[in-house]
């Protein structure tokens, strides 16, 4: 299919956006129209970000309980555990728990994907959402699927697991399989780019073997060198893209986004993480960089110059005070070193990561979009 135009300095969004509160009520209840209400939900969520000026839409994620989570729907031997189940597991139960309250996060409200199984995949992951999203806008769309070493990493919990993979190796291979099947058919669709979600990445040069447990990653025993899961990620990110065509590929990379609790969430510069950026075969690198925490934009000047960066310049967990004129003297700045068909403008993080804990409203997430659209309209002048 023709893919629809995307101007200069695009205005996109990372994924998620706020769930209406009726939506979350008939999740929670199970209801017996939860399909229509989810369609109502992206219907909403379009029209939201069409009004705010975002050029490159997502179906803001309303079908979705979390950014990964969702995942137990569509595929066969996954099972969602909040972290409180999985404390019947981990191996260091008091260390888990520790974790869980340094990070201002409650064991009930985030749920991880865990294998029981060996996985297959039941329906596609996104492609009915797409075909969904294509439908009701004639904007340029965008899809956000979970990476696959944040899946290689967070799914793979001992006890439970080990007899469907006992080595990690064999659990990457279907891993790999089924994301390549979804990324050529959402290609086939004529979607416009496909971001894979890594955000553990960032763990692992900052918080080093205290990453190897993190809210996100259940309990898998990854390895104590951050070297080598660092490889591991660049070698599944490429077998997952080698030889797709027709589409735009992402990769985004964040420091959490579960807290407006700034002191809880990672902090250092992407210059420990972008040679192994710099080696996956894709498209865009989705990075934050509406807070202090992510240290000199000038570094991205180290990413290969066939990719563009999807520059995040408003915080999803704030109210909506960015000045545009400022965001778009800074990436004027950007520019500049980079090339001005290399920027992307985006929020740093989807704005309803959690469904049942959003960073933010929609009204909120509609006028983040709109200070970023004006700050595009400014550099297109």
């Amino acid at each position: 299919m023709r893919h629809r135009p995307i101007p200069r300095f695009p205005v996109s969004v990372v994924g998620s956006w706020p769930r209406p509160r009726w939506l979350l009520e008939a999740m929670r209840k199970k209801a017996a129209d939860l399909p229509e209400l989810r369609d109502q939900a992206t219907l909403l969520a379009i029209k939201q970000q069409e009004d705010a000026g975002v050029d490159v839409l997502t179906d803001g994620e309303q079908r979705r309980d979390n950014f990964y989570s969702f995942l137990t729907e569509k595929l066969d031997g996954v099972a969602l555990m909040t972290m409180a189940d999985l404390l019947d597991y981990v191996e260091d139960k008091a260390a888990f728990e520790g974790l869980l309250q340094a990070l201002d996060v409650p064991a009930f409200a985030i749920k991880n994907p865990t294998i029981t199984g060996r996985l297959v995949r039941r329906e596609p992951l996104a492609v009915r959402e797409a075909e969904f999203l294509r439908r009701h806008t004639t904007r340029a769309t965008k899809v956000a699927l979970p990476g696959p070493y944040l899946l290689s990493r967070s799914m793979w919990v001992q006890k439970l697991s080990s007899q469907a993979y006992p080595t990690r190796d064999l659990l990457c291979d279907d891993i790999v399989a089924i994301l390549r099947a979804e990324l050529q058919e959402v290609a086939d669709l004529g979607v416009e780019i496909v971001q894979f979600d890594e955000p553990v990445l960032t763990e692992l040069v900052f918080a080093g073997k205290a990453a190897t447990r993190t809210f996100m990653c259940a309990a898998l025993a990854a390895a104590a060198d951050p070297a080598a899961e660092l490889e591991l990620a660049v070698q599944l990110m490429n077998r997952v893209t080698d030889g797709i065509k027709g589409v735009r590929t992402a990769v985004h990379v964040c420091r959490g986004n579960w807290s407006r609790n700034e002191d809880v969430l990672l902090a250092g510069d992407y210059a420990p993480l972008l040679p192994h950026l710099a080696r996956m075969q894709v498209d865009q690198f989705v990075l934050e960089y509406a807070t202090p925490r992510a240290g000199p934009e000038a570094l991205l000047t180290q990413l290969p110059a066939r990719a563009s960066v999807g520059f995040g310049a408003v915080n999803p967990r704030t109210e909506p005070v960015e000045d545009p004129a400022a965001i778009a003297a800074r990436v004027g700045k950007l520019a500049e070193l980079l090339g001005p068909e290399r920027i992307w403008l985006n929020p740093d993080c989807g704005f309803g990561t959690f469904a049942e804990r959003p960073v933010a409203t929609g009204e909120v997430a509609e006028r983040k979009c709109a200070i970023l659209a004006a700050a595009a309209r400014a550099l297109r002048r």
